[in-house]
């Protein structure tokens, strides 16, 4: 029995920010973000989880007694214990038996979150999996921090995965490079530094961004040559491990980091021939959950009926990276 993805759905947060109001349009062209959807202040990770697991349910007409797993993942918890997936399991009327776990990853958390629900199908373990990706991303960032704060929006993914006879996700590559961890980061609130412990600093950049230490951090530059150092061999290692050549590739669907990066990565990877998903315009980056929102937006507009091999990647805080071949024709049929 193999691990398949027959659902996705997205929901996004009501609240829209105008980057014209925040950047102005030179730097709106370069990043491609327009809008983005914001979490209000009562609105936490597990709400949005919440909800975008509702409109899976809903739009799929998925029996959520079915669900034996839960995976959520994110960066942002409602709190730092206990996991929030565990109160999901309640929020949603799940079963006492299903299984609950929170993955703290980033960007590249989707493809590592395919891999674990993967393990867990094909061992046996699980037969039905709910695995979200929630992003609160713009609660951590300054207001007058104008180079990170237009990237960013907010919003959470549901996918539903379950046993197949036909293998659908294979070629997983992943890797990190933890000493650039401080490249992409909120200083101050984990076990090592904590708000307790270290007062809440305001500074201001080279660059005229102010911030705190208890918001987030982003070296847009280091960030920019770590993915274009990384993924272009990902990419080669990813083909290798599925002997497949770019020529077979119906679709590739990366982490949306913003306009200009995409499409320079594309072309270092030697993906132009290959239909490629480059649009964020109307959302900003989701982080994990960039990818499946990518998805969706690339079966709604194509079909999936011809998306059996489509190389998935993720790269990004951490700094972490990871890639698949996923054959996404199964999903929204339920024969």
């Amino acid at each position: 029995m193999f691990a398949t993805i027959k659902a996705i759905s997205t929901y996004l947060p009501a609240t829209i920010e105008n980057n014209s109001d925040v950047v102005d349009a030179r730097f709106i062209k370069k990043i491609g973000v327009e809008t983005r959807h914001l979490s209000t202040k009562d609105e936490a990770a597990g709400d949005l989880a919440f909800n975008a697991a509702e409109k899976l349910f809903s739009e799929y007409n998925i029996d959520r007694r079915e669900t034996d797993f839960i995976l959520l993942c994110t960066q942002h918890p409602d709190h730092l214990g206990p996991h929030t997936s565990a109160h999901l399991q309640h929020r949603l009327g799940l079963e006492k038996s299903v299984g609950t776990m929170d993955i703290s990853l980033g960007c590249s958390g989707y493809v590592y979150g395919l891999a674990v629900a993967k393990g867990l199908i094909e061992t046996g373990l699980a037969k039905k999996i709910l695995f979200i990706t929630s992003s609160v991303y713009t609660k951590y960032i300054n207001v007058k921090d104008k180079a990170t704060r237009p990237l960013f929006g907010d919003g959470a993914t549901a996918t539903w995965l379950e046993g197949s006879d036909t293998e659908s996700l294979r070629a997983f590559v992943f890797g990190s490079d933890g000493s650039r961890y401080d490249k992409l980061i909120i200083p101050v609130g984990g076990s090592r530094f904590m708000t307790r412990d270290n007062p809440e600093i305001f500074s201001t950049d080279d660059n005229g961004n102010y911030r705190s230490n208890y918001e987030i951090f982003m070296d847009g530059m280091a960030i920019t040559y770590f993915t274009l150092r990384e993924v272009p061999p990902l990419v080669e290692k990813v083909l290798t491990a599925a002997n497949l050549t770019r020529a077979d590739l119906d679709y590739c669907i990366f982490h949306q980091a913003n306009k200009f990066m995409m499409t320079y990565l594309r072309d270092k990877a030697n993906l132009n021939d290959v239909p490629f998903h480059n649009d964020i315009s109307t959302t900003g980056n989701l982080v994990s959950g960039s990818v499946p929102l990518a998805i969706e937006q690339v079966v709604k507009n194509f079909g999936a009926k011809n998306l059996k091999q489509v190389m998935l990647a993720g790269f990004g805080v951490g700094l972490s990276w990871a890639g698949c071949i996923a054959n996404l024709s199964s999903i929204g049929n339920w024969e």
